[in-house]
């Protein structure tokens, strides 16, 4: 996935788990890391695909980021300091938004998972393509209305309630209640 979609599908993951947005920004900044560490592709054909043989290598291997998470959650428990927390969540967060990036791609291309030298993974769509923004849009889709279940399910109540409502009904009384006062 290009970061832009990373970004934006990452951020919406976390908020509909969370509805934190320092935890989306936290995930946000996470969701180019395993991309980011491997550095820009070069321009040059030779070196380019000399780069691609090591893309989605060891900076995709989720376990690694399954450890950083373990370590920063230990600290988490071991250090009972509000400050200590805060950033423990924040980096942990980061990771989350790493380890998304990686699934992400998964769906996209292959992935290590059990091994940095064997990759696995859907391919659902290509880098760039169409395919690419209508899966995002998809993931977004259903984070929102995940996000929003409670006020979606107030307004189809509420589509029920006013098709329950007799219009004739209402009518009668308001005139009633006119006929009733003395202007």
């Amino acid at each position: 996935m290009k970061w832009i979609n990373h970004q934006i599908t990452t951020g919406f993951i976390v908020y509909a788990a969370t509805n934190d947005a320092l935890a989306v920004a936290a995930g946000i900044a996470g969701a180019v890391i395993p991309d980011k560490v491997e550095g820009s592709p070069p321009k040059e054909s030779t070196a380019y695909w000399k780069w691609r043989k090591k893309h989605r290598t060891w900076s995709h291997f989720p376990p690694l980021y399954f450890f950083l998470l373990i370590i920063v959650q230990g600290v988490n428990f071991y250090f009972k300091n509000p400050i200590a927390e805060i950033l423990c969540n924040l980096l942990s967060y980061i990771l989350i938004g790493a380890l998304l990036h990686i699934a992400e791609d998964g769906i996209c291309g292959k992935v290590p998972i059990f091994s940095t030298k064997k990759k696995h993974g859907l391919k659902l769509f290509k880098v760039g393509s169409t395919g690419e923004y209508f899966w995002t849009f998809l993931i977004v889709t259903a984070c929102v209305a995940f996000s929003f279940r409670e006020i979606l399910n107030a307004e189809i109540n509420l589509t029920q309630f006013i098709q329950n409502i007799n219009i004739k009904e209402i009518g009668e009384k308001i005139l009633d209640i006119f006929a009733g006062l003395n202007f």
